[in-house]
């Protein structure tokens, strides 16, 4: 009887921990969408950074106002970039200045996103190795149960 009540409260502790496991995937799966994003919109804006370096003063452009939406614009000096430092705060910056600058920030953003992936391999080993363990277990009532 000690062995069944012992074999009840593995199963609740280990049901437990797999809700909690889950709920950690499934936070860093939001974490790791969120880097993603941030690194394809830094990826955007060094593309930018390369077709504004190559255009001369007061070339017409069209910049995205987003929605698939632009507005038509004169560039007034193709080496002087205003880039966001956060917080609603930004600075202006030579081209090669806002290059460094996003360049850092694509550093730090690859090692948050390998970071959190490394996380999420291992939060995802222990889900598998604790269902297979509450399989076991589950498996192991029913038959003493019968």
């Amino acid at each position: 009887m000690a062995q069944r009540a012992q074999a009840e409260e593995e199963l609740r502790r280990l049901s437990m921990e797999m809700r909690y496991l889950e709920q950690t995937a499934d936070a860093l799966q939001q974490r790791i969408s969120m880097v993603n994003s941030a690194l394809t919109d830094i990826n955007y804006a060094n593309m930018t950074l390369d077709g504004i370096e190559k255009e001369k003063e007061n070339t017409e452009m069209l910049v995205p106002i987003g929605g698939s939406s632009y507005v038509k614009v004169k560039l007034a000096d193709a080496n002087k970039v205003i880039i966001g430092l956060g917080s609603g705060v930004s600075v202006e910056q030579t081209l090669s200045q806002a290059r460094i600058t996003l360049k850092e920030r694509l550093d730090e953003l690859e090692k948050t996103m390998h970071a959190a992936q490394q996380q999420f391999s291992q939060v995802a080993e222990r889900i598998n190795t604790g269902r297979g363990r509450l399989e076991t277990l589950l498996s192991s009532a029913r038959e003493g149960k019968q």
